[in-house]
C-alpha cells in the first residue's frame, strides 16, 4: 500500500482530511479509530457488496456493523431509496454516535449523506468513494440530498463528512465508461481554477486513462485540493463555490430531459461543460483545448437529442437561480472562472441550438 497522501478541508470544527492511496482495503487500513460510538451502519449498493462488502468489514473491528444494500444507479437516487436507510436506522436502533459508512459511488454517497444529516437532525458519516467521480468531486464538499422529478437535487442538505479515503484500487472493477465519465469533473477543476493543472491533464491524459497509479494519485489529489480550497472559503455555496457548477445548469438539465441514468452524470457535465463554454467570452483556441481534452476522454460534447426549449425549460428549475434568474459559470479563460448573473435568454438559445455534428 501507497503512503496515504492527506488534505485538509478546512472548516473549523467541521474539518475533516481527505486521504488517497493505492491499496489500503486489500491491506486491512483500519476504520475503527474514526468511528465514535460502538456501531455503525454501512450503505452500498448492489453492484460493489458482492465484490467488496465482505473485504471491507475486515476494515473494520470492535463494531456493531449494520448493512444496507440498495439497487445501483441514478434513477434510484431517491427519496424512497433514503427512506429504506432511515428505516433501517430505527430498526436498529440507531443513535446519535452511530457512523454511517458510505461505501459506493456519488448516487450512495448522496443518499448515505442525506440520511445522515436527517436522522435524529445528524449522525457522523465517512465517505468511501469508489467511482472515479466519487473520488475527484462527489465525496468532498459534504453535499448530500435526492432527486426529484422536478429536477436533480432539488431535496438535500448540507452535511460534511468525518473524513473521506480514497483507495484508487477501487478503480480496478469500474467499467470502462464510468471511468471515463468521471473525467468531466477533473478537467472542471483545471479549466474554472487551474491552467497548469489543465495544461498536466492535457500532456498525461494517456497515462492516466491506462490508470497509471502515480498519475491517478496525482490528479485526485490536485482535484481535491482545489475543490478543498474552494470550500474551506464557501461551505455553503452562495459565493465562490458556485464556480465548481461550471457545465452543471446544462448538464443537469439534459440528465433530467433525457431521463436519470440514460447518461451518465460525467458525461451530460462533460457536453454541459462545452455549452458553458461557448456561452463565454471565451478564445476559439481555449475553447478547442477543452473541447479536444474531453474529445480524447471519449466523452460528449454536444447533444442532439432534446429540443433546445424543452431544455430551456428544464433550466429553469435550476437550484441555483436567484432573483428568477439564471446564474451561469462561465470562463474568461482556461483556468479562471467567473459567475456571470446578467446572460441573455437569446444567448441561451442560441447555445442551446448549436450543433457541431
Amino acid at each position: 500500500m501507497t503512503n496515504l497522501q492527506t488534505i485538509e478541508v478546512d472548516l473549523g470544527k467541521k474539518s475533516y482530511p481527505i486521504m488517497v492511496g493505492d491499496g489500503y482495503l486489500s491491506n486491512r487500513y483500519q476504520l475503527s479509530p474514526y468511528i465514535d460510538g460502538h456501531d455503525c451502519m454501512i450503505v452500498t449498493n448492489e453492484t460493489i457488496a458482492p465484490i467488496y462488502l465482505k473485504l471491507f468489514l475486515d476494515n473494520i473491528e470492535d463494531k456493531v456493523i449494520n448493512t444496507v444494500i440498495l439497487p445501483d444507479g441514478e434513477e434510484h437516487k431517491t427519496i424512497q431509496s433514503a427512506q429504506i436507510v432511515l428505516d433501517k436506522l430505527v430498526e436498529c436502533g440507531a443513535n446519535r454516535d452511530t457512523t454511517i459508512i458510505a461505501l459506493g459511488g456519488g448516487v450512495i454517497g448522496d443518499i448515505a449523506g442525506f440520511s445522515a444529516a436527517c436522522y435524529m437532525r445528524g449522525l457522523p458519516f465517512i465517505q468511501i468513494p469508489t467511482t472515479f467521480l466519487s473520488q475527484v468531486d462527489a465525496s468532498v464538499g459534504g453535499k448530500t440530498g435526492v432527486n426529484h422529478e422536478g429536477g436533480k437535487n432539488l431535496i438535500g442538505a448540507f452535511h460534511q463528512p468525518k473524513m473521506v479515503l480514497i483507495d484508487i484500487a477501487f478503480l480496478e472493477t469500474l467499467s470502462d465508461r464510468h471511468f471515463r465519465g468521471g473525467f468531466s469533473e477533473v478537467i472542471k477543476h483545471g479549466a474554472i481554477a487551474d491552467a497548469k493543472y489543465f495544461s498536466w491533464l492535457e500532456e498525461n491524459i494517456d497515462n492516466l486513462l491506462k490508470k497509471n497509479a502515480e498519475k491517478l494519485i496525482e490528479a485526485i489529489t490536485r482535484s481535491c485540493k482545489i475543490k478543498a480550497s474552494i470550500i474551506s472559503r464557501d461551505e455553503y455555496d452562495i459565493g465562490v463555490r458556485s464556480l465548481l457548477n461550471f457545465g452543471h445548469t446544462f448538464g443537469h438539465a439534459i440528465e433530467k430531459c433525457l431521463g436519470y441514468g440514460q447518461w451518465l452524470h460525467g458525461e451530460a457535465i462533460a457536453a454541459g461543460m462545452l455549452m458553458a463554454a461557448r456561452l463565454s467570452a471565451l478564445s476559439n483556441e481555449d475553447l478547442a483545448r477543452l473541447k479536444n481534452l474531453l474529445t480524447s476522454v471519449g466523452l460528449p460534447t454536444t447533444q442532439t437529442e432534446i429540443q433546445a426549449e424543452k431544455l430551456f425549460e428544464a433550466m429553469k428549475l435550476d437550484k441555483k437561480i436567484q432573483a428568477k434568474k439564471l446564474r451561469f459559470i462561465l470562463l474568461k479563460s482556461i483556468g479562471e472562472g467567473y459567475i456571470d448573473e446578467d446572460v441573455s435568454d437569446v444567448s441561451v438559445m442560441e447555445v442551446l441550438n448549436y450543433s457541431d455534428i
